[in-house]
């Protein structure tokens, strides 16, 4: 299955993740040449689900996402674009002027899926979420969502939602279960919420274990793709990998395709 089904919106299984797109922490525009022919070739490829922030290369990857998607010549209708407002800019004015940054870079009239990215100490949720409820009345934003958040701070988003969270999106990988430990995952199953989770292959740096290898090499594909397979076979997890590199996101996209075993996939959840 490419996608997951949510309140009617089919949302795909594998989006595109652009941290490092247009820099770091920081814009870096000698690294826009490559950002932009790693975009253009992602969106080539079929990806239509992006995921950025105004906190990558500080708006940079936002403004280069834009630039990209317009010069595919494709209709904004035919993507789904998600991205974050930093922690910093909780309060009711500071979340309306950073969602409004937030298009003027993107050049679009709204995004899909706008996400609170971290969530703060001392932060106001209800004074947070009167400005994206207001945002979201105004047609700027499709869908909520929240980042990084506890069971307990999503429960609290939920009550001030005017409409339902889409999706927490948390680290989450064969080896890092930390947000099934505290009850995020199970929550969400409970609640309708997808899990959209990052850092899937560990940033490039994956363990490759010997059942792990086993079992790709039984698939005759690479390990980082049975890392994919496993988050996407769950029901209701999506997952937003990032690569520079045309191959590595043609095959990150195949793993939709690759179907495991029952026990391949106990071996494969045991391996935390």
């Amino acid at each position: 299955m490419n996608t997951e089904s949510w309140n009617g919106l089919d949302i795909p299984k594998i989006g595109f993740g652009t941290w490092k797109i247009g820099g770091g922490s920081f814009a870096d525009p000698s690294q826009d040449a490559r950002s932009l022919a790693a975009l253009e070739s992602a969106i080539q490829l079929g990806y239509t689900h992006f995921d950025t922030a105004e906190m990558y290369a500080n708006g940079h990857s936002e403004e280069l996402l834009g630039q990209a998607i317009r010069a595919s010549g494709k209709k904004r209708e035919g993507f789904f674009i998600a991205t974050k407002v930093l922690p910093s800019h909780l309060s009711y004015q500071e979340v309306i002027s950073a969602c409004h940054g937030s298009l003027e870079r993107l050049g679009m009239e709204y995004v899909d899926l706008y996400l609170i990215h971290w969530p703060s100490a001392g932060m106001n949720l209800k004074d947070s979420f009167k400005a994206l409820n207001e945002l979201v009345r105004e047609g700027r934003i499709r869908h909520l969502g929240v980042s990084n958040f506890s069971v307990s701070l999503m429960q609290q988003s939920q009550q001030l939602s005017e409409t339902p969270l889409l999706t927490n999106q948390v680290p989450y990988s064969l080896y890092d279960r930390s947000y099934v430990k505290n009850g995020v995952l199970e929550h969400c199953r409970r609640n309708n919420i997808l899990v959209t989770a990052y850092s899937p292959v560990d940033e490039g740096r994956l363990r490759v274990s010997q059942p792990l290898q086993s079992i790709a090499q039984t698939h005759n594909v690479t390990p980082y793709q049975i890392a994919l397979a496993w988050l996407v076979a769950q029901p209701g997890v999506i997952t937003i990998p990032m690569s520079m590199n045309p191959q590595h996101q043609a095959e990150n996209l195949a793993t939709v395709d690759i179907h495991l075993g029952a026990d391949e996939t106990k071996i494969l959840d045991e391996l935390a």
